[in-house]
């Protein structure tokens, strides 16, 4: 099955898991420090502690040495970031961009919704970072107990020049890119780095269901097994009829869920799902180490999907996501070696007949609070919409609030 349409799949790529900030961070600036033209950033998350500090040190480094730099931080994930910290960056020349911030009412962020969620890096058009890993030290185990469990793909080849045109279109239009999907008929055989068929994904305003899409179809295309490791697990009707058949016709359905939630509320509401998954022959477990913020999957023994892209509402609805599809059988050998892991040695089975007994009052108590959950960032895009502003930070600003 080829699980999209052929001509979004590109050939001859290396594609490598990194796992946690401890593999992805040492890569991702070692890539920069090497950068030798130009280095495109987009995260969602940025902080002033010591994983922000050392992008900043290797951003100004490479806008010292003449390369043109672009960072994109969203203003709702990266509040609050110190003038010190962002002026050497841009005395330094690199081009920094707020995504949409905007001021508080009463102490509280007002920008809650439409979120850019991205997590990219792209060095020289030829090495990209996508994946679910901010950069900030929450990321990395000496944080502790609440250090995320997460994971980024590098990738080399081909795919890397669509990922910079989408980077670059970005850069004016964060909110829906326009004509970066060009650059995938313009790809050569000749920057072949591996065997990977990729394809990049992205969700926004002009691809609201490409995501959501590209799970259904290879859920409906399985026909050994489907491992899905999600952060916060609230999907659409849609993807969870379609998990729910694939088991009932004999696949192996797997959900890896928050048993450590970092968001009570949300998993609380996951739950609510459990007895119709579990009733249909999913099986599901939850991670209780430290809490999950994976967005991982894995079809068959050859796709899988790694991005930033939760499977919840502002994610699947809101948010600007993007992730990359992959077809390679010894990268999902290697992420369904990963998963078996943390399932064997870290993760509780739910079994159905230990949840709590189903009474009238539970069940409408989860039933309204999942429909909420739900559907409120839906109800919140009834509001007057706003077109997202995109602030860059001149020399001598201070950081928009």
């Amino acid at each position: 099955m080829s699980r999209g349409p052929a001509r979004d799949w590109i050939g001859g790529n290396r594609v490598e898991l990194l796992e946690n900030g401890e593999a992805f961070f040492p890569r991702v600036m070692a890539a920069i420090e090497a950068a030798q033209r130009e280095v495109l950033v987009e995260t969602f998350i940025l902080f002033d502690d010591k994983v922000g500090r050392q992008l900043q040190a290797a951003l100004v480094a490479a806008a010292r040495r003449g390369l043109r730099v672009e960072l994109t931080i969203d203003g709702y994930g990266s509040p609050d970031l110190p003038h010190a910290f962002t002026a050497a960056l841009v005395d330094a020349g690199v081009g920094l961009r707020y995504f949409d911030p905007k001021p508080r009412l009463l102490g509280m962020r007002t920008n809650l919704f439409r979120r850019l969620h991205r997590k990219i890096t792209v060095v020289d058009g030829k090495t990209a970072f996508v994946g679910g890993i901010n950069f900030s030290a929450d990321h990395l185990a000496d944080f502790g107990a609440e250090a995320k469990q997460d994971y980024t793909v590098e990738i080399a080849g081909p795919v890397v020049a669509v990922i910079r045109a989408f980077a670059l279109t970005a850069l004016h239009a964060p909110a829906a890119p326009r004509g970066w999907e060009r650059v995938r008929d313009e790809t050569r055989a000749s920057d072949t780095e591996g065997g990977a068929d990729v394809r990049f994904v992205c969700r926004d305003r002009r691809h609201p269901t490409d995501i959501e899409d590209a799970y259904i179809h290879a859920i409906r295309a399985a026909r050994h097994r489907v491992v899905i490791a999600n952060a916060y697990f609230l999907p659409g009707y849609r993807l969870l009829h379609e998990l729910h058949r694939a088991a009932r016709r004999g696949v192996s359905v797997t959900l890896l869920l928050q048993g450590n939630p970092d968001m009570p509320m949300v998993a609380n509401a996951a739950r609510g799902l459990y007895p119709y998954l579990l009733g249909g022959g999913v099986r599901i477990v939850e991670y209780c180490q430290r809490p999950l913020h994976a967005k991982l999957a894995l079809v068959d023994d050859d796709w899988a999907t790694v991005g930033s892209s939760n499977l919840d509402p502002l994610s699947l609805s809101l948010n600007l996501e993007a992730n990359v599809l992959v077809r390679d059988r010894a990268f999902c050998a290697h992420v369904r070696d990963r998963l078996q892991w943390l399932v064997d040695h870290h993760c509780r089975e739910i079994d159905a007949s230990a949840l709590p007994p189903r009474t009238p009052l539970r069940t409408l108590s989860r039933l309204v609070m999942f429909h909420v959950i739900r559907r409120l960032p839906r109800w919140a895009g009834l509001w007057p919409a706003h077109t997202p502003r995109v602030v860059a930070v001149s020399p001598g600003e201070e950081p928009p609030q």
